[in-house]
């Protein structure tokens, strides 16, 4: 009995050592992961502000476009709506002469 009861804190106190080395270890490998994730993160973000500019112009030009076909769409609604309100009235007109 007095052998388990020197053994044990022995075993407990080897356990607890390998526990920490462990952690240690675990900890320097989580530092290094964070800062390839930095790296990484400002590498991404270094391109992304390359190609804003593009989609910026490209946004303002399929405004500009968007804005522009509405207008002409618009003028040609509007034109083929007189077209046929004219001939609308034009037949009205050839009916009451008939009469």
């Amino acid at each position: 009995m007095e052998f388990l009861s020197q053994l044990l804190p022995i075993i407990i106190y080897l356990l607890l050592i390998i526990v920490i080395v462990v952690g240690i270890v675990l900890g320097i490998k989580l530092i290094i992961t964070m800062d390839k994730v930095i790296n990484l993160v400002d590498d991404v973000q270094e391109k992304v502000d390359k190609v804003k500019p593009i989609f910026n112009a490209l946004g303002f030009v399929s405004d500009k476009m968007s804005g522009v076909i509405t207008t002409v769409i618009g003028t040609v609604e509007n034109l083929i709506s007189n077209l046929l309100l004219k001939r609308r009235r034009n037949d009205e007109m050839e009916d009451e002469e008939d009469e």
